[in-house]
């Protein structure tokens, strides 16, 4: 099948290294998004998927709107039978949506229809679900909203961070998507409707989604932190002397011996900080205070002389 490639992050890059594997799939060229500027330097640099493009030595185009006519036109050009769409970033629109013969594949990071949208992941650790995976669907108008043709589901394992989810989903991505290329190939592929009722979203994740709210259970912080690494980091504020600084979370320990009132640190010790949330608390293993390094919080305790009765808010 001649195919388009379309994705920028990290997550299509084990789709596109399949189809570039499987002699039955020819890649006729590979769209990511410009290169942008990164780091402290604003050093413009390739997607992922840029970068495995070139590796695989395949053509890559890098529109500013994949749906403009110049880019449309270099799609009609190719006459692809297939777009796959994985993480690219974009919206498609309905002119090109019609451009493949057999239109366009999106590989989605949950069970659709839960968890439509740019962070499906995060918000299914965040949301103390079971279960996810992985879902192929046929691609319209709009958000995630297109026929399903093919799921494969895992359970989510505890202590998992969405980093690690993500790495885990991606990596099965690729034989789902061979498995249905060869299902299309045969006439056996089924497109199942959504079921619009059962449908929930998951929008992007912004730095403000990252703030604990102490007030929760301790399981709700628990998964909160978990959710939110790598990005956009849990944090909560810390009193510094009349101002407050931002203190980093990346792991905790579920406590029931936490009794004060949310936020308040009950004790400091060898182990870690002991903060108080709603019916128990959470012990505080692993932190970052803006501007300094990562650390045990014990270490850091000690350094800042914590002590009982300071809440972080």
């Amino acid at each position: 099948m001649r195919v388009i490639f379309a994705g920028t992050g990290e997550f299509g890059v084990p789709c596109l290294e399949a189809l570039v594997a499987c002699d039955e799939h020819f890649v006729l060229s590979v769209i990511t998004q410009p290169d942008r500027p990164a780091g402290r330097q604003q050093k413009l640099l390739p997607s992922p998927i840029k970068e495995c493009a070139l590796r695989r030595h395949l053509t890559v185009f890098q529109p500013e709107d994949i749906n403009a006519g110049t880019a449309l036109s270099q799609i009609r050009y190719q006459k692809p039978d297939l777009m796959i769409v994985v993480a690219y970033g974009q919206i498609l629109k309905k002119p090109l949506l019609e451009i493949p013969e057999k239109g366009c594949w999106n590989v989605h990071g949950s069970l659709l229809p839960k968890y439509r949208g740019a962070s499906p992941i995060a918000a299914a650790i965040r949301d103390r679900q079971k279960r996810t995976g992985v879902t192929i669907m046929q691609m319209n108008e709009g958000l995630d909203t297109g026929d399903i043709l093919g799921k494969v589901a895992t359970r989510i394992r505890p202590g998992e961070t969405t980093g690690m989810l993500h790495d885990r989903l991606a990596g099965k991505a690729g034989p789902l998507l061979l498995k249905l290329l060869v299902q299309a190939r045969k006439g056996k592929l089924r497109n199942t409707r959504q079921i619009a009722g059962e449908a929930s979203l998951a929008p992007k994740m912004t730095k403000e989604n990252g703030k604990i709210e102490w007030e929760k259970n301790p399981e709700d912080i628990e998964a909160h932190i978990r959710a939110m690494q790598p990005w956009p980091g849990a944090y909560t504020w810390i009193p510094d002397g009349a101002d407050q600084k931002m203190l980093k979370i990346f792991s905790v320990i579920l406590s029931k011996r936490a009794k004060g009132k949310p936020g308040e640190i009950v004790e400091v010790n060898s182990h870690g900080i002991l903060v108080a949330a709603k019916k128990g608390g959470v012990l505080v293993r692993e932190v970052q205070l803006e501007g300094r390094k990562r650390m045990a919080a014990v270490e850091y305790a000690r350094g800042a002389g914590l002590a009982p009765g300071l809440v972080l808010t």
